[in-house]
């Protein structure tokens, strides 16, 4: 795991020369970003309205029985915006499009086009990297930020249909509880959950060596790296912001 973070900054760091250079063009960033994001846009939005839904059933009879039933739209806005929609959504992002990304370089690994792209001259991680970390890094806020507003309306529209609560009184609570902070942290933790989505994943697949048996295990192994480093991240994050 240390070795492999190492490579990981030191990849972190080539990408980030690269994309100083100029050299990565603004049409292959926009491409990633739509094979990365908006490809992934319809399953995120329906994890996180689900969850908002679930979350609603929990917490509203119990609200309700303890005369706390103005409390719902803010107890879901802070839970949401704070974990549920940054968390699943890098997570759905991360099953989807992270292992694409292993799965892509690592084939190009196995197959010799790294050692092509090295002949004539090129950084073989600058290239294949730096585009994906910026359309990752930028993108995939927004879909949090989307996501964030479709799971505050899931669970007020479950809350109504549960408990009868008048969508004036939820939001009201929204607007009391939530705060700009809360939202630019959320921000932040996609910003950072974004770039570790492609920086691991890439990072994986770079490091195949073999045949396609070994590309699979690689995509394997880029899955679960990916969703501990974020959840690592996570936990750091939380401590800054709210120890």
């Amino acid at each position: 795991m240390i070795s492999f973070l190492g490579k990981c900054i030191q990849n972190l760091y080539l990408s980030t020369r690269y994309l100083l250079s100029a050299r990565t063009r603004f049409s292959t960033v926009l491409a990633q970003a739509a094979a990365i994001s908006y490809d992934s846009l319809i399953i995120s939005l329906v994890i996180v309205f689900v969850s908002a839904a679930v979350i609603a059933i929990q917490v509203s009879k119990q609200f309700l029985m303890t005369g706390a039933e103005a409390y719902v739209g803010g107890s879901i806005a802070i839970v949401m915006i704070r974990e549920i929609a940054p968390g699943f959504v890098a997570l759905a992002i991360g099953a989807r499009a992270g292992t694409a990304i292993s799965a892509e370089i690592a084939n190009m690994q196995v197959t010799s086009q790294v050692d092509a792209i090295k002949t004539l001259k090129i950084d073989p991680v600058g290239y294949y990297f730096s585009p994906r970390i910026l359309a990752s890094a930028i993108t995939v806020p927004m879909v949090v930020l989307i996501a964030e507003l479709v799971g505050i309306l899931g669970g007020l529209v479950v809350s109504y249909f549960t408990i009868g609560l008048h969508p004036s009184r939820y939001m009201n609570s929204v607007w009391l509880w939530l705060s700009t902070r809360d939202i630019y942290i959320s921000l932040f933790k996609a910003f950072v959950f974004g770039i570790l989505i492609s920086l691991v994943c890439a990072t994986q697949g770079y490091e195949t060596q073999g045949g396609a048996k070994e590309v699979g295990v690689s995509t394997t192994k880029a899955a679960v790296l990916s969703t501990v480093y974020m959840l690592v991240a996570d936990f750091i994050i939380n401590i800054i912001f709210y120890l």
